[in-house]
């Protein structure tokens, strides 16, 4: 199900994303992580994950995934199981803190504790290379696909993780200054 190369991968950091199914931040139906190898080439992964609730039809008309896309998919508790070893190896980037939020709230409704990985934000590192954004569209994923002139599928899970990544990347030639 994993690729051995994010097992066994030795990366510089992994921006993580996950879609919810409805309101409820632990119903995860997809997680996206992009790894960033020393030399900043981006390795994309997503996996659906089978929440084990209902879908919220805003949720599946921003997303697309549906409860007949995830009907054979493993559960949070399988995928989070398979993840974990390269997760809590690595810094992990997310665009917001919904995605850590997510991440925690699933591993509660499994009977886990919060996974005590370390988090990056990307957000405060785009408000730290482009300042001149706030107030002129922000710093969210929409406007900085524009601004940085990203290609990619917004609310996709493994897009949406390669897109952090990216502003993390472009942000570090902007300013500079690496991260993670």
């Amino acid at each position: 199900m994993i690729n051995l190369d994010i097992q066994n991968g030795d990366f510089r950091f992994i921006a993580l994303d996950v879609e919810t199914a409805c309101s409820d931040a632990a119903s995860i139906c997809q997680i996206g992580l992009a790894c960033v190898w020393p030399d900043n080439r981006i390795h994309t992964f997503s996996t659906l994950v089978n929440p084990r609730t209902d879908f919220a039809s805003f949720n599946t008309r921003l997303h697309g995934i549906g409860p007949q896309h995830v009907r054979n998919a493993p559960g949070f508790d399988e995928v989070i199981d398979l993840l974990f070893p390269v997760l809590s190896r690595h810094h992990l980037v997310q665009h917001s803190n919904f995605d850590k939020q997510a991440l925690n709230a699933a591993s509660r409704t499994y009977g886990r504790d919060a996974p005590d990985f370390r988090w990056i934000d990307s957000v405060t590192i785009a408000r730290r290379a482009w300042p001149e954004l706030k107030g002129n569209g922000g710093h969210g994923l929409g406007n900085l696909k524009k601004v940085l002139n990203l290609e990619f599928r917004h609310h996709d899970a493994g897009e949406d993780a390669r897109a952090a990544a990216q502003v993390v990347l472009h942000a570090e030639t902007h300013s500079g200054v690496a991260v993670g």
